[in-house]
């Protein structure tokens, strides 16, 4: 019979201590998803305009531009980028992009101001769209050429991995590209996690899709107004941070300069930042900084197996298991050398 493929386990009620710099009860990472440019548009060669995430409900229009739809992603790149960047540059604090290739390529200066200002610039795929049907020899082609867009834009590779509307290929190809140091197309958890599915031990930085920006637009909306998303933001933290004390958690927010950049909400990630600056032991961290100390913390462990009633072991158990005896310490030197 074959193995069940998922861990519906996990750490189970004794997650590890994450061990956070300076004794923190929390991890905060906070995203901004840089997608302007890289939309549906038969300008891109697609053949209907985009519809998804929009101020207003809307349908693809097939074989020609939607000028106003347009333009709702132009002024995430035009004003609510800048916005958020002056924000964090006056909190002194950083945060990671998902950014798409096809964006970063069409607008060098803010990817530049990115880089340049200490935040992180991973990758959201080359182009914003559901690679869910889309061929594995196609979406191998994209990553390979985001890759060599950050390099040409930015002079270094992305070392994180969102694909965000992913195929069951994406995290095989992330981890065969072998350059990568996490992903985080996951939901799973509220800390990072190994998984040795495609031959090596691949972290995994769970994203969110609850402390979201996104709940502001029609087509998933449930937040109407900026202290809607402020309550939601607190009550995550609070509750994170009050396990911290004994369990340390990481929290993600996820932010659209589209979305969160408009005056009318841009007001609550402000007061939700003044929040988390006003208490200790509170770490805001890029992705990557917190991939390297779960790397460097908490690297793939041998486990013994505990038997089950059948005495066969568990699945997801075993299967961590036989896959620490694969652990070598080129995964520490790949850290490193990408330090």
């Amino acid at each position: 019979m074959n193995e069940y493929p998922r861990d519906l386990f996990g750490y189970g009620d004794t997650p590890p201590h994450a061990q956070w710099p300076g004794n923190a009860r929390i991890a905060v990472n906070f995203v901004v998803n840089f997608e302007e440019g890289g939309e549906h548009n038969v300008l891109h060669g697609d053949s209907h305009s985009e519809y998804h995430l929009s101020e207003t409900p809307t349908q693809p229009l097939l074989g020609t531009r939607n000028l106003i739809i347009e333009s709702f992603f132009e002024y995430g790149s035009r004003a609510g980028f800048w916005r958020i960047m002056r924000l964090f540059r006056e909190r002194s604090v950083h945060f990671t992009a998902f950014a798409i290739g096809m964006a970063l390529e069409r607008n060098r200066e803010a990817a530049k101001a990115m880089a340049e200002a200490g935040h992180e610039v991973a990758t959201h795929g080359y182009r914003w769209i559901d690679y869910t049907h889309i061929p594995p020899g196609v979406e191998r082609e994209h990553i390979l050429r985001t890759i060599e867009i950050h390099k040409q834009v930015l002079g270094e590779r992305p070392l994180g991995f969102y694909q965000g509307r992913c195929s069951v290929n994406s995290r095989r190809l992330c981890v065969e590209e072998g350059g990568f140091l996490y992903d985080a197309d996951s939901y799973a958890d509220d800390l990072p996690y190994w998984c040795t599915e495609y031959g090596r031990p691949h972290l995994v930085v769970p994203y969110t899709s609850d402390v979201t920006d996104m709940k502001f637009q029609t087509t998933t909306g449930s937040f109407s107004c900026g202290d809607q998303f402020f309550n939601y933001l607190k009550d995550s933290f609070d509750c994170l941070y009050a396990e911290g004390e004994l369990m340390p958690k990481m929290m993600s927010v996820a932010l659209h300069t589209r979305i969160i950049g408009r005056p009318g909400r841009f007001q609550s990630l402000a007061r939700f930042l003044d929040y988390v600056l006003s208490h200790d032991r509170v770490w805001v961290a890029r992705r990557i900084d917190i991939a390297r100390h779960w790397i460097s913390t908490h690297p793939p462990q041998a486990k013994s197996a505990e038997p089950s009633q059948s005495g066969r072991a568990p699945a997801a158990r075993s299967r961590r298991s036989r896959s620490a005896a694969r652990i070598s310490s080129g995964l520490r030197n790949s850290a490193e050398s990408h330090g």
